[in-house]
């Protein structure tokens, strides 16, 4: 029963990385077509982060009253009804208005399935759980680039994964009995959750540290993900097709830092490990603000930053109910989703303008700004953490 739930929950996660990847490899050529401004994507992850940011504010309570299981399925299935809607459109505003279920979906499944793995599960376990986020990452990349390549449509790659995603959440539904036994072998730890309001959440003693950290992180992943065609296609030179495809080395890098980290993050520990994402981002940006000649150089830079981005998120989640306290933990980490999508909806439109008006070619020194944002936030919160350890031994 628990090797079933842990695929589920896998699945889940390949379903949430599906899409996440779409609109970046997509849009040096969605934009043209919908004769819309190079910045207006940033209009639409401003959408989908807003719908993540509500139902993830709402996940303790929407979690308390039917259930991780129920929520999770439901989720996957309006994503389903968002990715169909972008495989349809043919104006701005349909990629607009579609975006709204696709964040709500998003956001309830990514708070809802991180606290759970995070109280019932491992370390390595959180690791190969963001993991197979990154493989649905890397599938839908090369997924996009064939549909432009052979069919030169960007609508039909939204369509293919709009259908795989059906068939997942086909799966999630059918398999909701094991989700109620597994409710029942852990009813004891899911009824430790509380359900607090915005104000109590706000008022937990150093919460603040770890949202703005966690902030910084999702704001330059969010960027990556987002304008990493561009920067090639406008930077380097790259024609758009193959720069979809190439977009999937910073998932692939991320997935391989996943995989590598879920066999050695038990043994380390989340503290060490998140340094030692945080070096290896910043040499990946550092070599990547170098003007090398050779593009594959600064291909190669994306690869890296994206291993180092591999350990950075599962441990400050699996992190949570150590750092603050188990009958929180999905308050906190819905809360923590909440700020993580706040960065994801504001600094890549952000970097958006600074591209179009400005130069694209700042793309580095952006990423590095939030990472050192991201290093002085948590290395606050460790200090804050072991000081407040030494006054309890006392």
């Amino acid at each position: 029963m628990v090797s079933l739930l842990l695929a589920l929950i896998y699945l889940t996660f390949i379903s949430l990385g599906l899409p996440d990847s779409l609109l970046g490899s997509a849009w040096p050529v969605m934009y043209i077509d919908l004769n819309t401004s190079l910045s207006s994507m940033g209009i639409i992850t401003m959408i989908i982060a807003s719908g993540t940011i509500i139902s993830s504010l709402f996940s303790d309570k929407l979690i308390k009253r039917f259930k991780t299981g129920l929520i999770v399925s439901v989720s996957v299935l309006l994503t389903c009804l968002g990715l169909f809607g972008f495989s349809i459109s043919t104006k701005f505003y349909m990629l607009c208005l579609f975006a709204i279920p696709y964040g709500l979906g998003a956001g309830a499944i990514d708070s809802s399935l991180n606290n759970y793995v995070a109280l019932h599960y491992t370390s390595r376990h959180m690791s190969w759980l963001h993991c197979f986020w990154g493989v649905g990452t890397i599938i839908s990349p090369y997924i996009m680039s064939f549909s432009l390549t052979s069919f030169s449509s960007w609508n039909l790659g939204y369509r293919i994964v709009a259908i795989i995603q059906t068939i997942i959440a086909l799966i999630l539904f059918a398999a909701l009995p094991v989700w109620k036994k597994a409710h029942k072998s852990n009813v004891s730890k899911e009824d430790e959750n509380v359900t607090l309001t915005f104000k109590e959440k706000l008022k937990i003693k150093n919460i603040f540290y770890i949202l703005i950290g966690f902030f910084a992180y999702c704001s330059f992943e969010a960027t990556m993900m987002g304008w990493s065609s561009t920067y090639m296609v406008e930077v380097k030179g790259i024609v758009p097709e193959t720069a979809a495809s190439l977009a999937s080395l910073f998932f692939i890098g991320i997935t391989i830092g996943r995989f590598i980290c879920s066999f050695i993050s038990n043994k380390f520990g989340d503290k060490f490990m998140i340094r030692i994402g945080q070096i290896i981002i910043m040499i990946g940006f550092v070599a990547l603000a170098i003007p090398f000649k050779n593009y594959i150089i600064s291909l190669s830079c994306f690869l890296l930053i994206g291993f180092g981005c591999g350990p950075i998120y599962p441990s400050i989640i699996h992190s949570t109910p150590n750092n603050f306290s188990k009958s929180t933990s999905q308050a906190i980490i819905g809360l923590q989703m909440a700020s993580a999508y706040i960065g994801a909806t504001f600094m890549p439109p952000l970097f958006g303008l600074i591209a179009q008006y400005i130069d694209c070619g700042l793309f580095p020194y952006y990423g590095l700004c939030f990472l050192l944002l991201n290093i002085i936030m948590l290395e606050i919160l460790n200090y804050k953490l072991k000081n407040k350890n030494k006054e309890i031994n006392i």
